[in-house]
């Protein structure tokens, strides 16, 4: 269990889960930068730079990781391991929009968006629709930031600013959502910040809600030893006092270590869906961006789960 976490708690960008997402939207903006990124994410920056958090813009300092590496260079491996996840995370449900989209769908449902960009960023289809469904000033700070910097969408967005703990499929609906047609969902980087009848409730909504021909993609959540995080902890307590970084949040006290949470896959080929998934590992190693040693706890590390309605 989460020792940050109530069941009603409630956050905006620069607190709680809401900083998490200003987090993976340095990783983009990093990975942007490389000589040869696996993804492209041009508003990532913007977003990261007006959040506030101060924290994680140290991730866009290009000499950041080499000061690191000087003093601890395990801890530097592991800086490299968590930007090659988020990059190469982002790389395989991008893909999985590309080919939802080319299979006809035209609705697309972003559960917990954050400061997911894939309603600007990518190239949708003429007739798409997209529902970014997440706590309201998540959304506010999201939109406001890039109608600043004169961005817009790129297919028809709905923003649906609702606690998915709450009642999102009515929100949804009211946005103009519709059951009857197919739709692409995406739950990344979300489990882990529910608990397990939470985790399942979500799903039956989304099952509830899907239409036959229907897709989904899902992170899983890994399950790492305490003595595991323990050190993670460690290794970051340190880099904070080395580079003076003040209120470093621990993400893993924003997570839920539920020992009972379902497996996704078969969750969802149990409910009406045809599953598959494959270890966030061996996507890494598919794309040259593993780093850790090749014996590293495999159970540590999430699954990408896709599935298809029957």
């Amino acid at each position: 269990m989460s020792s940050l976490r109530a069941h009603d708690d409630t956050w905006d960008i620069a607190t709680s889960v809401g900083s998490t997402a200003v987090m993976v939207a340095a990783a983009r903006a990093g990975e942007t930068e490389r000589d040869t990124p696996l993804i492209r994410d041009p508003y990532a920056k913007i977003l990261v730079a007006g959040a506030g958090t101060g924290i994680w813009e140290f991730m866009l300092d290009d000499s950041f990781a080499a000061k690191v590496a000087d003093t601890d260079p395990e801890s530097a491996t592991i800086l490299e391991h968590m930007g090659n996840y988020q990059a190469v995370r982002t790389h395989f449900f991008d893909a999985f929009f590309a080919d939802a989209v080319a299979a006809g769908i035209r609705q697309v449902v972003i559960l917990a968006s954050g400061l997911d960009s894939r309603a600007y960023r990518l190239e949708w289809p003429d007739g798409t629709t997209v529902f970014e469904i997440d706590q309201p000033k998540v959304l506010e700070y999201k939109a406001a930031t890039l109608a600043e910097h004169g961005v817009e969408p790129s297919a028809l967005l709905h923003e649906v600013p609702v606690d998915l703990r709450h009642d999102w499929p009515a929100a949804l609906s009211a946005a103009g959502f519709d059951a009857s047609l197919p739709t692409a969902w995406l739950a990344e980087g979300l489990l882990m910040y529910l608990p397990a009848e939470a985790q399942n409730q979500l799903f039956a909504q989304v099952t509830e809600l899907s239409a036959p021909g229907s897709r989904v993609a899902v992170e899983t959540v890994g399950v790492q030893a305490q003595d595991r995080r323990e050190l993670m902890r460690e290794r970051f307590r340190k880099i904070s006092a080395q580079f003076g970084i003040e209120d470093a949040i621990d993400v893993g006290d924003l997570m839920y270590h539920d020992e009972d949470r379902a497996d996704v896959a078969e969750w969802l080929d149990g409910h009406g869906w045809t599953a598959s998934a494959v270890t966030s590992q061996t996507e890494m190693q598919r794309l040259g961006r593993w780093v850790l040693p090749d014996d590293a706890d495999g159970s540590a590390f999430s699954e990408f789960v896709v599935g298809e309605r029957h």
